[in-house]
């Protein structure tokens, strides 16, 4: 029997969607279309796939048991395609899509750029929000390249690597009346602090957590949502912000700043990448992911 390969991706959104409109759009296809290829489908493997029922569409138990082994056969197909493909990235000519949390967008990505600009200049990034749903992202289905920042509960598809770790620091105006060259327990728990409050943010609940492990208390005068507001809020105010150290470092260069060290350890939090298996061996992509590795790295060693 023949099979139409083309078909076996649709197969695969419409499991992870469970929905014909939300396939056929991350597919860039109409719905009649995609409802064409569903049937089509039906047809060569002898099964209905899915069932609608009221919240979507339930993949039948033949789907669910087709679906890892076919994600894993086309897998495979890609890697022996793309790894015989060479990468010249002064001759790329594409665009990378990355999700990235806010932190990562204002310490790495800069240094990101700037080497692409220099090592392939064709290429073009398109950075999307990552919050804490990974499912948000398009990773998990390898339309997006890669997520940033700090993975949690990733599944079995994706590929997650350490970059590095990542402190705390405080930072208060310069000319504070009580704060000088350093930041006393005492002072930290008298002191009203601006809270960040980035959508689903991980380092958000591990600020918390850190805080509470030291018993340290904290009077939140402002929530803002994103740390470039911080600055201007302190600057202006006695309030106290506490922040990765990499942001800190460049709002110490703010001469309306300082910075100064946690009156207590806070530990660390760790900055991941993550990917799709699907993009383990792919030319152009592993050396998108050595970029990073080596951005990261050298932000460590300078920290």
């Amino acid at each position: 029997m023949r099979y139409d390969l083309n078909l076996l991706p649709v197969f695969l959104v419409l499991m992870e969607e469970r929905s014909v409109t939300r396939a056929a759009q991350r597919l860039g296809i109409t719905q009649p279309a995609l409802s064409n290829a569903l049937t089509r489908l039906r047809t060569m493997l002898q099964d209905p796939l899915f069932v609608r029922q009221r919240y979507g569409m339930e993949p039948t138990q033949k789907a669910q048991e087709l679906a890892p082994v076919l994600a894993a056969a086309l897998g495979n197909v890609d890697e022996v395609v793309l790894g015989q493909q060479a990468f010249d990235p002064a001759k790329a000519r594409q665009r990378i899509t990355i999700a990235s949390n806010s932190y990562v967008e204002f310490v790495l990505m800069p240094r990101v750029v700037a080497r692409l600009q220099e090592r392939a200049p064709g290429v073009q990034l398109r950075l999307i929000p990552y919050g804490a749903d990974l499912a948000d992202t398009g990773v998990m289905s390898g339309d997006t390249a890669m997520v940033l920042g700090r993975v949690v509960n990733a599944p079995d598809n994706l590929v997650v690597q350490h970059l590095m770790d990542e402190t705390l620091a405080c930072v208060v105006r310069a000319d504070h009346p009580t704060v000088h060259k350093r930041l006393s327990r005492q002072q930290f728990e008298r002191l009203k602090h601006v809270n960040l409050v980035p959508p689903g943010g991980r380092l958000r609940v591990g600020l918390f957590q850190a805080l509470e492990k030291q018993g340290l208390q904290r009077e939140v005068a402002v929530s803002v949502t994103h740390f470039l507001a911080i600055p201007e809020m302190i600057a202006v105010s006695d309030h106290c912000a506490t922040l990765p150290s990499l942001i800190c470092r460049r709002l110490a260069q703010d001469p309306r700043l300082k910075v100064l060290p946690a009156p207590v350890d806070l530990g660390a939090f760790p900055v991941e990448m993550a990917w799709h298996a699907r993009h383990r061996h792919d030319p152009a992509h592993r050396w998108l992911r050595a970029l990073v590795v080596e951005v990261a790295k050298e932000l460590s060693a300078a920290g």
